[in-house]
């Protein structure tokens, strides 16, 4: 581990999730790239740009860098990879979370009721966080250390608003099994997870339960912090035993519970096991190659 702050790459960090995760590793002292294609206000329809969260970041501790990157562009993902390497020298966490998120994912009906730009979650999605990862992979493996991470949620392993926003979730899940088989081949102790995040207070979420309460209004006691799964992440970056979980998908409340991690409240936001009776799927270890 270097002596300099750990370096981390955030994707899809304007607003959400990677938002939230930004900040908290921000409050850890992290160095964080932020990545998304919000500029500027009136860019997505929701509020929230990348400079408002490299901001943040740089408030609440660290050191917030904002690179605009469009990650369905593979061009851009390599500039953005080859300005942190130009800055830094390394890289320490990686956070695939940017994903085309479009608002009839909710809606009723079936996938081919739906508009077609939902398969955008599978670009967007699963094959950005592959490229991404492909690009940092060889720099972690020469400093043999790394953290590779997927944002992902329960509908990977039940149907949860269609089969793009599943394929993305089990697709990500699978990313991580798979990649942590090839750092482990090539003797690297470069580590790859999936983490289930729980239902989060997104602007997007809190305003999807005051459109349908009567539907939805049950998440307000279930919902967590987007810095929440920051900070579950930091835990598991220090892990002296990181290494060992290599390739799983890991529900993050659970591991918050096991680190004693809460949330901004004070509690340990619910398990999936405990809410929707599933985890994780477990893989098999035969390797064909």
């Amino acid at each position: 581990m270097s002596s300099q702050p750990p370096v981390a790459i955030v994707t899809g960090a304007s607003r959400g999730a990677g938002r939230g995760i930004a900040i908290a590793l921000g409050q850890h002292g992290c160095i964080v790239y932020v990545t998304g294609r919000s500029a500027q206000d009136g860019d997505h329809a929701l509020p929230g740009t990348i400079y408002e969260t490299a901001d943040a970041v740089t408030a609440a501790g660290g050191k917030g860098i904002a690179v605009r990157c469009d990650h369905a562009d593979d061009a851009q993902a390599q500039a953005l990879v080859d300005q942190v390497l130009a800055e830094q020298g390394r890289i320490d966490i990686l956070v695939n979370n940017a994903a085309a998120v479009h608002d009839e994912l909710s809606l009723p009906g079936n996938f081919w009721e739906k508009p077609l730009k939902l398969a955008d979650m599978i670009d967007v999605g699963v094959r950005s966080s592959y490229v991404a990862s492909w690009l940092v992979a060889p720099t972690m493996v020469r400093q043999n250390s790394g953290l590779i991470v997927f944002t992902s949620a329960s509908g990977a392993a039940h149907y949860s608003m269609g089969p793009a926003y599943g394929a993305h979730k089990a697709g990500v899940d699978k990313l991580a099994f798979d990649m942590a088989v090839d750092f482990r081949a090539a003797g690297s102790r470069v580590t790859t997870l999936s983490l289930w995040m729980g239902a989060l207070a997104t602007d997007r979420l809190k305003g999807i339960i005051a459109a349908n309460p009567a539907k939805f209004g049950y998440l307000l006691d279930q919902i967590e912090t987007p810095e929440f799964t920051g900070h579950v992440i930091w835990a598991l970056f220090n892990d002296p035993a990181l290494t060992e979980r290599s390739g799983q998908t890991l529900i993050g409340a659970e591991v918050a519970r096991a680190f004693g991690i809460t949330d901004a409240d004070g509690r340990v936001p619910p398990s999936y096991r405990d809410t929707h009776k599933v985890v994780p799927l477990q893989y098999y270890p035969n390797v064909v190659r």
